[in-house]
């Protein structure tokens, strides 16, 4: 028989082993005070070598989690320190987000814009990094921003509908009503044109 068949099978064997016992942290799912929003912590195996998880996984997000999304696009962002995006959500196509970073920190922020929800108006707020290895599910009918505090991340997200500009809204990240406890990285967060026009929470559309 092939030998190649014997080194790729003891390969298999060896990772499969490895993984057996350098397993540190099943996955899970925490929920959190608002309804849907949840934080997922994935399958982690690592050791003095490396390290190894599963950034997706459909099945598992659908059984272990409860989401049933179709994601249909992944966009990567690198942003400096101090810089500060969001707060952003889509009307006409309202977008779920999957947000991890995978170098770098940031505070990553949710806020609930469903009028129907007990937790209108609420938002949530907790620390990515690529430490961590933590990932934020934001349902659709959500704004989302984050600020980074290393001196660089990139931060990525699946979402459940296209980028529309078109239907693009944003609300002041310092909103006086929502009063956001954003970290004091630097004095004043760096901000996009876009976000410097973001409209208060009480002027801005919401979703029913």
């Amino acid at each position: 028989m092939d030998s190649t068949f014997f080194h790729w099978k003891n390969y298999w064997f060896c990772a499969k082993k490895d993984a057996l016992v350098n397993k540190v942290n099943p996955m899970k799912v925490v929920n959190t005070h608002i309804p849907d929003l949840k934080i997922i912590e994935p399958d982690f195996f690592g050791d003095d070598r490396g390290f190894f998880f599963e950034s997706f996984n459909q099945k598992k997000m659908k059984e272990l989690c409860e989401i049933d999304e179709d994601f249909v696009q992944d966009n990567h962002s690198r942003s400096s320190q101090g810089v500060l995006r969001g707060l952003h959500y889509q009307m006409s196509n309202p977008q779920g987000k999957l947000v991890r970073v995978v170098t770098g920190e940031v505070y990553d922020v949710a806020v609930d814009l469903r009028e129907s929800s007990a937790t209108f108006g609420q938002w949530f707020g907790m620390h990515l990094s690529e430490q961590n290895k933590r990932m934020l599910f934001v349902p659709a009918g959500f704004a989302h921003g984050f600020l980074v505090l290393s001196k660089s991340a990139d931060f990525l997200y699946k979402t459940t509908s296209y980028y529309d500009p078109q239907s693009e809204c944003c609300i002041k990240w310092d909103d006086e009503d929502l009063n956001i406890s954003w970290p004091a990285v630097i004095e004043t967060p760096i901000l996009s044109n876009k976000d410097l026009l973001g409209k208060s929470f009480k002027t801005a559309i919401k979703f029913s």
